[in-house]
């Protein structure tokens, strides 16, 4: 079993940066790969980044790639998403997910999933 937790959500004004940080519990957190998702107010779940088991290969929705980064260090059981750039339509509830494949997280495919964190973007 894998808990997952999100935090650093937050108001921030447009072309402004938030970095979101997911730390989970569970020794078999480094066997999994790991993704950010995000959901709007009337709006279907969508993938935003993945990250290998390794942290080797990453993946991006291309409305954030350039803008966002994601990241994991194993050793403290985290994964981070750097958001650069923010505009409006980021504002979301932002998803910490954990699943088995980079391939798998891209897809929507995932075992586990936190509780999300809210992220608002102003004009």
């Amino acid at each position: 079993q894998v808990q997952l937790v999100e935090s650093g959500g937050g108001l921030v004004q447009a072309g402004g940066s938030l970095r979101l940080s997911c730390a989970a519990s569970g020794r078999t957190f480094s066997s999994y790969a790991m993704g950010w998702f995000r959901q709007a107010p009337g709006k279907e779940r969508e993938f935003v980044a993945a990250i290998s088991w390794s942290g080797g290969s990453t993946g991006y929705a291309d409305s954030v790639k350039g803008r966002f980064t994601i990241s994991r260090d194993n050793a403290k059981q985290t994964v981070s998403l750097q958001m650069n750039s923010l505009k409006p339509e980021d504002t979301a509830v932002y998803f910490c997910a954990a699943g088995f494949a980079l391939r798998t997280i891209v897809g929507g495919v995932c075992d586990y999933w936190g509780q999300g964190t809210q992220v608002t973007v102003s004009s």
